[in-house]
């Protein structure tokens, strides 16, 4: 304890952990502030700035306390740096509990770093599975489940995950008493990604507005074309363009698979799987813009960056946008970038978790470029389809999306996640 406030830990690594803190860090400024005090413990997992540094920024996260520089590596060294790094600002701090989100090395390393030291570990995302041990996050979700005191789940499916692995699963959001890790408490309390999406919607529109993506993205290029950015020509408008972002191991640095993903991206971006082509909207995260000269065909690579080229050197014939489709890359997004674009897309095709997720969020239907995803709910709704990096299961998916109309049922909570976590961590019964 410091004073008479509990003293949490929170670890992030990557970015998607970094939003989901916000819903932390906010929850304890407005409502936890004379009972919660937090530390925040940055790995560095991603290390690029467009990637993790302006997320606090944006999202008025404080500041790290402590950031591990950890960078790339393979999974052994850098888990190994993280734990030893997290041990030591434990061994400093003394927190009353720490807190991990999702699947990441990260997530492993603190979970490993707290329970070797007896420092209770409360796991937000927990009981999700995608049932495929090849994946190194379903390993680091289950060993991060089975070393915490606290589980907080996010769908009613996790619940029943973490059930048949003999949890006792609470009954209602009231605290359990004395809980350890032989005794943890699991708690269905809805989740923090679908707090942060309604908190940060309007923000988004005013922060990052849709139509000014790509003259920030393309400056340069912008100015050559300012008079069809005046007329306003050259923007993205709200249905007329598709998502897709690509970033997982599995995907990218298998050549055969890259190459299935973005010929079909190339294809519904051009029109030739069948139907009027559309602007295919990809903001390139570090690991696939390194992959992409090297693993793609040569001609395919071409029709790729086509598009961005043209943007680029101002080299446009005449018309719109979107009498020019094609596969259009970006930067990585920001926070706010990256909610205007899944609110404006017609269509989300991507192999993240959590874009697939934000995707319902904002009622979008998904591709899931994977055979299977933890968020099992949107795919048996029929708001998401599994297509793996499968040409034909891509297009089919696609056209299958165009043709009929998706329920979105309400699966993730009523957007006081943040709120009901601290709740339960402070030992104070939360009520409506």
């Amino acid at each position: 304890m410091e004073g008479n406030r509990l003293k949490i830990l929170t670890v992030v690594g990557a970015r998607p952990q970094i939003i989901k803190a916000a819903a932390i860090s906010r929850a304890i400024k407005n409502a936890f502030t004379g009972r919660i005090v937090e530390k925040i413990l940055h790995t560095g997992q991603h290390y690029d700035t467009n990637m993790s540094e302006v997320f606090f920024s944006e999202m008025g996260i404080p500041a790290p306390d402590y950031n591990l520089n950890v960078g790339s590596a393979t999974h052994g060294s850098q888990t190994a740096l993280m734990i030893s790094g997290i041990e030591k600002v434990l061994v400093a701090e003394k927190p009353d509990l720490i807190i991990l989100f999702g699947d990441t090395n990260s997530t492993l390393a603190g979970a490993i770093a707290a329970s070797k030291l007896h420092v209770p570990v409360a796991h937000i995302e927990a009981g999700l599975r995608s049932f495929n041990k090849a994946m190194p996050e379903e390993i680091n979700r289950i060993m991060c489940d089975h070393a915490s005191t606290w589980l907080f789940v996010p769908t009613i499916a996790g619940l029943k995950n973490l059930k048949k692995e003999g949890f006792d699963v609470a009954d209602s959001i009231i605290a359990k008493k004395n809980v350890t890790i032989d005794n943890p408490g699991v708690y269905h309390t809805g989740d923090v990604m679908y707090d942060n999406s309604l908190y940060f919607s309007d923000v988004a529109e005013e922060k990052a507005p849709l139509g000014g993506i790509l003259r920030k993205t393309f400056e340069n290029g912008y100015r050559r074309l300012s008079a069809a950015d005046r007329a306003g020509e050259w923007h993205l408008k709200q249905g007329e363009y598709i998502l897709a972002t690509i970033h997982r191991d599995n995907n990218t640095d298998y050549p055969e698979r890259l190459n299935a993903i973005f010929r079909a991206l190339a294809d519904i971006a051009e029109g030739t799987a069948g139907e009027k082509g559309v602007t295919v909207v990809v903001p390139l995260h570090p690991r696939t813009e390194k992959m992409l000269e090297k693993a793609l065909d040569p001609m395919l690579y071409e029709r790729v960056v086509r598009l961005r080229d043209r943007i680029e050197t101002g080299d446009f014939l005449s018309g719109a946008l979107s009498d020019n489709p094609g596969v259009l890359l970006l930067p990585p997004a920001s926070f706010f970038e990256m909610i205007s674009l899944e609110k404006g897309a017609k269509m989300v095709i991507t192999d993240s978790g959590g874009v697939q997720k934000e995707a319902f969020f904002f009622r979008k239907p998904s591709l899931i470029l994977r055979h299977e995803t933890e968020w099992v709910e949107i795919v048996e709704c029929g708001a998401a389809k599994l297509v793996d990096a499968d040409y034909n299961s891509i297009i089919g998916g696609y056209f299958e999306f165009l043709s009929k109309s998706v329920i979105y049922p309400e699966i993730f909570g009523d957007g006081r996640a943040a709120e009901k976590i601290l709740s339960i961590i402070s030992g104070t019964d939360f009520s409506n």
